[in-house]
């Protein structure tokens, strides 16, 4: 039997999908499993306009991303790493630190297209009543999981674990409850 596959699909400036990325590295340390990251978009999501919010707009983060191509993960670990961790503010000076020689994507429109498709590629398995991070691991697709803190160690392999086994269920729609405190 070969390494697992497992697609996450962030948005690099949500907490849930950081913080989610973060536990799935904490499994992929303990587990063999190929992690594959890739680009959701909140601004496709929302269904944002990008003049909306200029230099805070989300489409500048997920068009950098792209532009990453397989450099992604250093991307977005860099790019998490300040904005989620050291709370590097406004979002544009921890892109701007995070990616010095793919900045100027963050205002290139003809990477739109690139962002819609590979959001497209996390979400339509998933269901469209959803947001980032969705996961997708040997033909089973969920969002989530939605998590308010890095769980470490066996708790990691046990949600990993727990997920995947609620998600293989075809009758499984949802679990859910009120959302907790953030500690990234």
């Amino acid at each position: 039997m070969g390494r697992v596959q497992v697609e996450i699909f962030v948005d690099p400036v949500c907490p849930f999908a950081w913080i989610a990325y973060e536990w799935i590295r904490e499994v992929e340390r303990q587990r063999e499993i190929e992690v594959r990251l890739r680009i959701m978009s909140l601004a496709v999501l929302n269904d944002e306009v990008e003049s909306e919010r200029g230099r805070d707009s989300a489409w500048r983060p997920v068009r950098v991303g792209i532009a990453a191509g397989e450099r992604l993960r250093e991307f977005y670990e860099s790019f998490g790493r300040l904005y989620h961790v050291e709370k590097v503010r406004p979002r544009d000076e921890a892109l701007r630190r995070a990616a010095p020689a793919l900045y100027a994507a963050a205002d290139d429109p003809t990477l739109d297209e690139a962002v819609r498709a590979s959001h497209e590629a996390g979400i339509a398995p998933v269901g469209l009543d959803v947001g980032t991070p969705t996961f997708h691991v040997e033909g089973t697709a969920f969002f989530g999981p939605v998590l308010s803190a890095v769980p470490r160690g066996q708790d990691a392999l046990d949600v990993f674990d727990g997920a995947i086994l609620l998600a293989r269920n075809p009758h499984f729609s949802e679990l859910k409850r009120t959302r907790r405190p953030l500690d990234p």
